[in-house]
């Protein structure tokens, strides 16, 4: 399959940019009568002919179209504080576009290294990782966000805190894969390389977040959203 982004598409037609249309038809040397997929980056899945191999303007009629193409059974926000080295939370964006998330959070916190936060380079990368990954949504990824504001934000589904403290609820921290249900909507905040202030965590555990921990080992920031993301697909499959 070969996929392609366009969310402005509305069959019967639609026109490729010109950055697309000289990838399918100069690179992947596609010609008219040819097929290829494009999504909306909304879940849906678009069989497409080409009918006119124009490299500027390369012009496909739909053919058929799948609704919620492997959508995930559940939703997954990741709010993460962005790393000092933008390629590492980049990287993230990738995996975690490439195994399953629905949004992206970057959160400015009390220890954050980097509290400039240029999103179009990150946009590019989950676009990137979407196409080569072969799904038909889009992560969304929100601007840097205070990290009290981000606990405020309405939310359907269990709130998660994971951080490398000694407990601070009565309750203490639950393994992720234990106390994630299958189907189950949540929000994951993974903080920065100096982890959560504890006046944070305390702020978070008082507007209905649970403490969670990933386990013994000692994970990067990166790192550690990543695991997140795959034991939550791994409950989740």
């Amino acid at each position: 399959m070969q996929l392609f982004y366009a969310p402005d598409i509305v069959p019967p037609s639609h026109t490729l940019g010109e950055e697309e249309s000289k990838h399918c038809v100069r690179v992947l040397r596609l010609r008219r009568g040819g097929r290829i997929h494009i999504t909306d980056g909304r879940g849906n899945l678009f069989c497409c002919e080409i009918t006119d191999d124009d490299p500027k303007r390369c012009t496909v009629r739909v053919v058929s179209t799948q609704r919620e193409f492997e959508k995930m059974p559940f939703a997954l926000t990741l709010a993460v504080a962005p790393t000092k080295n933008p390629d590492r939370f980049e990287w993230f964006l990738e995996k975690a576009t490439e195994v399953g998330t629905t949004e992206f959070l970057p959160l400015d916190t009390a220890h954050s290294e980097r509290r400039v936060f240029k999103s179009e380079r990150g946009e590019k990368v989950i676009t990137a990782a979407m196409k080569q990954s072969l799904k038909a949504y889009r992560p969304q990824l929100q601007p840097l966000t205070p990290f009290r504001e981000a606990v405020l934000r309405p939310f359907d589904g269990r709130r998660l805190i994971a951080h490398c403290a000694p407990a601070r609820s009565p309750e203490g921290k639950a393994y992720l894969p234990d106390t994630l249900r299958p189907g189950e909507n949540a929000a994951i905040f993974i903080g920065p390389e100096g982890d959560f202030s504890p006046e944070e965590i305390d702020f978070a555990l008082a507007n209905g977040f649970e403490e969670i921990t990933l386990g013994t080992q000692r994970l990067r920031t990166e790192t550690a959203a990543l695991v997140a993301v795959v034991m939550a697909s791994v409950v989740n499959n």
